[in-house]
């Protein structure tokens, strides 16, 4: 790291998830692309965490510039990463459970309180159901009907 910390107690090297929030606003303010990187990276595996949260208070009262703007599309390319990743996986199980039901798709949204163009949203990720209706589609997957 090309940025050093003053009158913070931790090292750059440090996990960032250890650095006070001043050391986390020196990096943002006074280093290079390279200094951001253990950032961006814990953006990356957490992006609701407490490193996140922190960038987005610190772009709060922040005058916007470049770097600012580019936080801020870390943070929310994070997110959306994840969402998606999530929207798949929700759609995977709704795949899942009306195959190993062995009913139609149609004869499974009707079993499930759904339409057919309503659970065919859920299987391809376009639409993501319920909590509630999730649970239902994957009991109903595991019944003898």
């Amino acid at each position: 790291m090309t940025v050093s910390f003053r009158n913070v107690d931790a090292h750059p090297d440090d996990d960032v998830l250890t650095w006070p929030y001043e050391a986390l606003i020196t990096v943002i303010d006074r280093g290079l692309v390279s200094d951001w990187q253990p950032i961006f990276a814990e953006i990356r595996r957490s992006p609701w965490g407490p490193v996140s949260r922190r960038i987005e208070r610190y772009l709060t009262y922040r005058p916007p510039d470049g770097v600012g703007t580019l936080f801020r599309l870390a943070v929310n390319e994070a997110r959306l990463s994840v969402e998606n990743t999530d929207k798949d996986e929700v759609a995977t199980r709704v795949r899942s459970a009306v195959e190993q039901s062995g009913l139609t798709a149609a004869e499974f949204a009707k079993l499930v309180g759904t339409s057919p163009s309503r659970l065919s949203t859920y299987m391809t990720g376009s639409v993501v159901p319920s909590a509630a209706l999730l649970i239902r589609i994957e009991r109903h997957a595991q019944k003898p009907h």
